[in-house]
């Protein structure tokens, strides 16, 4: 299963439980949207003023191109090769084409607004975060049960933030952590929207600082539990992090 649908069926699940009461996921029904127009089957062709850059689709495959994202106040241009999907339009995934259904790469900007102290013991545990870089950089790099890279300070386009790495810490066993995972962060209070759900998983982060608002960045390669010890390709690592490296946030100036 892609993270990003992973993460999608977390925020479906949170949102169902607040809108209609306590109910099981397989009560939950989705509508699938209207297909996007394609040049062939399965992908999703750009569409665009003539000298503008296009959107970034909401879901499938996506053409080679570069793309904009306006998931936060300021928007940010990113180029994708081909091969790249996405399911939500908050995060850009790819398989290891030899290992399809085990995990692979992804880049991701979907919400961050809490931060469990504890990465294993996270339930009743996380923290909403004021919504500056900062205040993101400390709290990852505070929690307990995984490690983080000093943070260094970068400009991401227009804009100053930090980056770091972030993994687990020293060998743990994940079933001895609430609900079997670890808990990076989330956009819920009372449930985790990224999470590990084996010890080898490791990220980058770039922690963008858009005057008033915090912009999460991470690229990643993540691992299903039944092959928790794949390796991934490290020529699918290194185009994972061009993708991330294109990343440009643009002012009004």
């Amino acid at each position: 299963m892609s993270v990003l649908l992973r993460r999608a069926i977390a925020s479906a699940s949170i949102l169902s439980v607040g809108l209609l009461g306590p109910i099981g996921l397989s009560a939950c029904t989705y509508e699938a949207p209207s297909p996007a127009p394609t040049t062939e089957a399965g992908t999703v062709a750009p569409t665009t003023v003539a000298g503008a850059v296009p959107p970034l689709p909401e879901s499938g495959d996506i053409d080679a191109g570069t793309y904009l994202v306006t998931s936060f106040t300021k928007p940010f241009e990113i180029t994708v090769p081909e091969g790249w999907s996405t399911d939500d339009g908050e995060g850009l995934s790819k398989d290891d084409p030899d290992h399809p259904d085990a995990g692979a790469i992804f880049v991701a900007w979907w919400p961050a607004d809490y931060v469990p102290t504890d990465a294993c013991a996270w339930e009743g545990a996380l923290v909403k975060l004021d919504p500056w870089a900062e205040a993101f950089v400390e709290a990852m790099t505070a929690q307990t049960s995984t490690a983080s890279t000093p943070p260094v300070k970068v400009v991401v386009g227009d804009y100053s933030g930090f980056e770091f790495d972030h993994s687990v810490e020293g060998v743990l066993d994940i079933k001895a952590c609430d609900r079997d995972k670890f808990c990076i962060h989330s956009e819920f209070s009372n449930e985790c929207t990224r999470w590990y759900s084996t010890q080898n998983e490791r990220e980058t982060y770039r922690v963008v600082d858009l005057i008033g608002e915090r912009a999460v960045i991470w690229v990643a390669e993540y691992h299903e539990p039944i092959n928790p010890e794949l390796t991934i390709n490290p020529e699918l690592m290194r185009e994972a992090r061009a993708v991330f490296d294109s990343i440009v946030f643009k002012s009004d100036k």
